[in-house]
């Protein structure tokens, strides 16, 4: 299972990068897929790419749910672990 994570954009820089921070944690990424985007926007990250700008209430809502989900229980059994057969 693939999870797209939201970070706020910290700084744009040349050639379609932009530094983000993630849960406190900065990275750059590729803003190719959304070149408009400006700092202190918020963005769903996947595989190193903002692939689409997302509203602020949103991202701490769903940064809220994933800490929630890494928490409970049901994370710590596995049940997100790809199945063997």
């Amino acid at each position: 299972m693939c999870l797209g994570v939201p970070g706020k954009i910290l700084e744009v820089k040349e050639n379609s990068i932009a530094v983000v921070d993630v849960d406190g944690n900065q990275m750059e990424i590729s803003i190719r897929l959304t070149p408009e985007v400006e700092p202190n926007q918020y963005v769903l990250i996947h595989a190193g790419f903002a692939m689409e700008i997302m509203d602020e209430e949103v991202a701490h809502e769903t940064m809220r749910l994933i800490k929630e989900l890494e928490e409970s229980n049901e994370f710590a059994t596995g049940i997100f672990e790809p199945s063997a057969g």
